[in-house]
C-alpha cells in the first residue's frame, strides 16, 4: 500500500454551472493537481528537474474511471485523498477519494491509470512508457 496525501480545494463559485453545482470537468482538473501534489509530498522532484536527471518527463494519465456520488457546490472545501492503489512495471493506479470533510460525505471517486514517460528519440512529441524508477516507489510506499 502507498502513502494516502490530501489536497485540499476550496470550491470556487467559477467552478459550478448556472445550477451552482460543480461542473463535471472541474474535478478531473483537480485530481490531476492532486496526483502531482501527492509525487511533491512524497519527496519526488518537479518533473523538470527529473527529466534533467533521468529523462523522465512525467506521469501521463492512459486510462481513467470515476464515479460521482453527491454534488459539490459554491463554497465547499473539498478534500481530495490521494495513494496508489496498484504499482505496475511501468504503469501504476492512483486513487482519489473526494470527500467534503465538514459532513463526512464522500463526493467522488476516481481510478487513474497513468505511465511514467520519457521522450523517445528525436522527436520532442513523442513519448513512451519507461519502468517505474524503485526510489520514485520506496518515497511513495
Amino acid at each position: 500500500m502507498s502513502k494516502e496525501v490530501v489536497y485540499v480545494h476550496h470550491v470556487q463559485f467559477g467552478d459550478c454551472d448556472p445550477a451552482r453545482i460543480v461542473w463535471f470537468p472541474n474535478f478531473f482538473r483537480w485530481i490531476d493537481a492532486a496526483s502531482r501534489n501527492f509525487f511533491a509530498e512524497c519527496g519526488v522532484p518537479p518533473w523538470h528537474e527529473t527529466e534533467r536527471a533521468t529523462g523522465m518527463i512525467g506521469t501521463p494519465l492512459v486510462d481513467t474511471h470515476a464515479r460521482f456520488i453527491k454534488t459539490a457546490s459554491y463554497p465547499d472545501v473539498l478534500h481530495i485523498h490521494t495513494s496508489i492503489a496498484e504499482w505496475r512495471t511501468k504503469s501504476f493506479v492512483q486513487r482519489h477519494r473526494v470527500l467534503r470533510p465538514a459532513s463526512g460525505d464522500l463526493i467522488m471517486e476516481c481510478d487513474e491509470v497513468r505511465i511514467f514517460a520519457a521522450r523517445r528519440g528525436d522527436d520532442p512529441k513523442a513519448i513512451h512508457a519507461v519502468p517505474i524508477p524503485e526510489d520514485i516507489r520506496r518515497l511513495c510506499s
